[in-house]
């Protein structure tokens, strides 16, 4: 192996460019050259590589975003797309791909390199929303969490000057770990996330409590993908469990996504960076490499899923007890 492309795919997540550095340094290390694809699976496409060396990464382990730049491709969807991909990557003499990205990405990959099968990809699982099977922790996740715990901690001071109600929106579509993390971590009244059921007959109940009819102010967090609605719908819901008070939303955003990442997400983004190398260096293809109780692990990108979290009975018990 002489010479392997990395890439980054879909939304930007903090620890990128903490990932990018490792995979370059471990390239390096192991005397493999490095091109960068620019633009996500569209710079593949249209043949935009730039190399990347130590000397280019060794002042990026701090900055958000990726200096590859990203993007959602709607040509790699088609066959015509990723046979011009092969081409390029073909023409510049790419042994194997890493793929930085989401569940999506990963089986943009997975399809690839089934069609293409002399250049396998070696995924590595980045999302803020942590809901990608195969890991314990994804990039992006903690930086996210860690965000959005200083925006509700900000947003507590308003609320207890003016006793207000606060409604906060984090994302997280299908899952709700960045909800459920960041609540426990700010001390929320309140956490509502897909995996739970009846979310708004628990919130009515809870304000019903003396203790929480006497409290000045009340955070509640919701993940924007809870069946009950997103901050909007979930206020008005409030407004009628509790009477005069004064509710107010704070949709956080794509704040999430952006700024250094924290020493966990470089740490991990590191790990990830230097195994996903030496698994190619393994023979390994097609694979994505994770974390499942602080080992690497190994896992096919065909049996890479999105995943919820596990909210049984005695984390439903741990919720209530710290919530109401």
């Amino acid at each position: 192996m002489n010479k392997i492309a990395i890439l980054t795919s879909g939304g930007d997540v903090p620890g990128l460019n903490a990932c990018i550095r490792a995979i370059v340094k471990a390239a390096s290390y192991y005397n493999i050259n490095t091109l960068g694809i620019k633009g996500g699976f569209d710079g593949m496409i249209n043949g935009d590589f730039t190399v990347v060396d130590v000397p280019s990464v060794n002042h990026i382990i701090h900055l958000g975003g990726t200096i590859l730049k990203s993007s959602r491709s709607d040509r790699f969807k088609t066959e015509e797309g990723r046979k011009t991909a092969y081409r390029q990557l073909n023409e510049v003499g790419i042994d194997a791909v890493i793929l930085i990205g989401g569940d999506g990405s990963l089986q943009g990959g997975r399809i690839f390199s089934e069609e293409h099968k002399d250049i396998p990809f070696m995924g590595i699982p980045k999302t803020i929303d942590n809901d990608i099977s195969g890991t314990d922790y994804c990039i992006g996740y903690d930086t996210a969490i860690n965000t959005a715990m200083e925006a509700i901690d900000k947003i507590r001071d308003t609320a207890e000057s003016h006793n207000r109600i606060f409604i906060v929106e984090v994302m997280g579509r299908n899952a709700g770990y960045i909800a459920y993390g960041t609540g426990l971590a700010s001390g929320a009244d309140g956490i509502l996330i897909p995996e739970t059921p009846a979310d708004l007959e628990y919130l009515k109940n809870s304000f019903t409590k003396d203790h929480n009819r006497k409290k000045n102010s009340l955070i509640i967090v919701v993940a924007e993908g809870d069946e009950s609605g997103g901050a909007l719908i979930i206020a008005e819901k409030v407004r009628k469990y509790a009477a005069r008070r004064d509710v107010r939303i704070s949709v956080l955003g794509h704040i999430q996504r952006g700024g250094s990442p924290t020493a966990f997400d470089r740490i991990l983004a590191a790990r990830l960076g230097v195994a996903a190398v030496e698994n190619l260096l393994k023979g390994e293809k097609n694979r994505m490499v994770g974390i499942i109780k602080n080992d690497i692990s190994v896992t096919p990108l065909a049996d890479v899923k999105n995943r919820s979290m596990n909210v049984d009975k005695d984390a439903l018990k741990f919720l209530e007890i710290l919530t109401t």
